[in-house]
């Protein structure tokens, strides 16, 4: 008899944000760290204009060079190809966890937890976000700590660097908005 089938319930969470940006997700657990990768770009808010990795222990997954380049410094453990692994190769229990590393320059760490392993519903369209808090940084503001820094002097206007911050960061970004609707339009258009 083959396993009944189930959605994965993750929680996201972009590490070293205070309070913290997170997003609560459903996927197939069939779904492979590719697609996932396409899904976090789009719950979180990314552009989808860097490298990036997802690790598990000692292992990490990417995407395979475009140019063929197979080459790795010796000593150093191969990447292994992103399309080829599933999540449920890397989540088999409620509470395990691996991470998605996201720019490799300013280093978005997020943390991808299994929270729950639910009955599949037919009627539920997969992947789609059911909850979240907080916007997602603009691209190339620094990293987490950086981040949070730009987020003060923009708050102040007393500061030296105020204006051009604020200018940078634009008029309209409001670091505590968020939209489960509106993520899950973007879902629907890109998995359609």
């Amino acid at each position: 008899m083959p396993p009944p089938a189930v959605t994965y319930q993750l929680r996201v969470v972009l590490r070293g944000t205070s309070p913290p940006i997170w997003r609560r997700i459903l996927v197939s657990p069939s779904m492979t760290l590719a697609r996932l990768h396409d899904v976090l770009q789009v719950v979180m808010g990314w552009d989808d204009c860097h490298l990036h990795m997802f690790v598990k222990g000692e292992r990490r997954f990417s995407p395979p060079d475009p140019w063929g380049n197979d080459w790795t410094p010796p000593g150093m453990p191969r990447d292994l190809d992103e399309r080829k692994c599933r999540v449920r190769h890397l989540l088999e229990r409620e509470k395990e966890w691996f991470d998605y590393e996201y720019d490799f320059g300013d280093s978005w760490s997020h943390r991808i937890t299994l929270q729950k392993i639910l009955p599949r519903d037919p009627k539920q369209r997969l992947p789609a976000c059911i909850s979240g808090k907080r916007r997602c940084p603009p691209e190339d503001s620094g990293g987490s700590w950086l981040f949070q820094e730009k987020l003060e002097i923009r708050d102040d206007p007393d500061h030296e660097d105020h204006e051009w911050i604020s200018e940078w960061m634009g008029e309209d970004f409001d670091a505590e908005a968020f939209s489960v609707r509106d993520v899950n339009e973007r879902l629907r258009y890109m998995f359609r």
